[in-house]
């Protein structure tokens, strides 16, 4: 594994962490996407994985939410692992918002998103006040509660995104999971749903997300981590990661780094190529 940052794993180890994988190898039937890869998740940050398509970005995510089982190594959650944690319990703690997520035909929008209490839901333990606040709460903090009594069918792609981290934040996770959050969204919808994300990483949930604009995850991102043929090439901050370096490494791109304007985090502008 190439190691552009050797210093980062020690930065790393010194922060909090909850979520974290250990030599974590996996794939689909007897094929291995990732091979013996070691992540820590910062607690309350706002992680973004990046790197080339099929280079199993989705694959660590959905490993990361018990989707699927690795073949060797594991994921931990409060050091145990996610493998031997009853149903409900993870469900309690890590909250998932996958990359396609369709909903039943004419369901409306607050019957949608009061689907993410469930996991809070036993015999001894009905529906109650606390289950209508953490709908109400999720409703307002994504902007859709105008839209609580709306069918989902008839929602805008942005408008259908929010509802569904509405539900995903109606769990009430402290860490929750988004695959490509930002896909098939106009760029007015993608801002929408990363400042978002950056709101709830404020307020103290750990957010880890895959995302394939590069200078969309430099701008929101708190934590990056970038991937290469199934293996973790970096992790860091996004001034650690966001050097032509890594761009190059990562992508195959040549590119010149700039301070955005905006922000003055790291901005990538891909090299013309030269005239013949």
């Amino acid at each position: 594994m190439t190691t552009l940052h050797p210093d980062l794993g020690t930065a790393c180890a010194k922060t909090a962490v909850r979520l974290a994988a250990q030599g974590l190898t996996a794939g689909y039937d007897q094929r291995t996407v990732l091979s013996e890869l070691n992540l820590r998740i910062p607690d309350g940050s706002f992680t973004v994985i990046i790197g080339p398509n099929a280079c199993g970005k989705s694959t660590l995510l959905r490993s990361l939410a018990r989707l699927i089982r690795p073949s060797a190594g594991e994921v931990l959650l409060d050091g145990s692992a996610i493998t031997s944690l009853p149903t409900k319990q993870l469900a309690r703690a890590v909250g998932l918002l996958p990359q396609s997520s369709v909903a039943p035909e004419g369901i409306t929008v607050t019957d949608l998103v009061s689907r993410g209490r469930h996991p809070h839901q036993s015999l001894l333990k009905r529906w109650g006040r606390e289950d209508e606040a953490a709908v109400r709460q999720a409703l307002e903090v994504t902007g859709t509660a105008e839209l609580a009594t709306r069918s989902v069918d008839e929602l805008s792609g942005g408008q259908r995104q929010r509802t569904w981290i509405a539900m995903a934040l109606a769990q009430q996770t402290p860490i929750l999971l988004l695959d490509e959050p930002t896909t098939y969204l106009d760029i007015a919808h993608q801002i929408e749903v990363l400042e978002l994300c950056t709101q709830l990483q404020r307020q103290g949930r750990t957010l880890v997300a895959v995302l394939h604009d590069l200078n969309q995850a430099l701008r929101y991102a708190t934590h990056l981590v970038a991937m290469r043929s199934g293996e973790i090439i970096a992790q860091g901050t996004p001034e650690q990661i966001g050097t032509a370096e890594l761009v190059q490494e990562v992508f195959g791109v040549a590119a010149r780094v700039i301070d955005d304007p905006e922000t003055g985090r790291p901005l990538v502008i891909p090299r013309a190529p030269a005239p013949d």
